[in-house]
């Protein structure tokens, strides 16, 4: 699969170390809190870091292969009518096929990988 295609959860190290243990992952407290656990296309996880997770230290960004996730995965809108991909089930670990912590840049914004930072 390429890189283009695939989703991204930011997340605690905490809450990816627990994930890995158990198998999977059962969402963040806003997603457990929204009943689905919150995805972010390339185009998108910039602003996503920005919006929710500014100043947070000891973060995760995963990549996901969307095609494993079956029906489960819906393509719903949010942020200005885009669509955004939501998990209606917990995520198995096996589909997360990239992992690496985020560092903070100097305006608080998590800096991403240039393959997920189209900007």
């Amino acid at each position: 699969m390429s890189r283009a295609g695939l989703i991204y959860k930011i997340l605690s190290e905490q809450l990816w170390r627990e994930a890995r243990e158990r198998g999977n992952l059962l969402g963040a407290p806003v997603d457990l809190a929204d009943g689905f656990i919150h995805f972010s296309t390339a185009a998108q996880v910039r602003e996503t870091a920005a919006r929710h997770f500014r100043g947070e230290t000891g973060l995760v960004l995963l990549g996901v292969d969307p095609e494993s996730l079956g029906r489960a995965l819906k393509w719903e809108p949010s942020r200005g009518g885009d669509l955004f991909p939501h998990l209606y089930a917990p995520l198995p670990v096996e589909s997360v096929v990239s992992e690496r912590p985020l560092d903070l840049g100097p305006d608080g914004v998590a800096i991403l990988p240039e393959a997920e930072n189209p900007a």
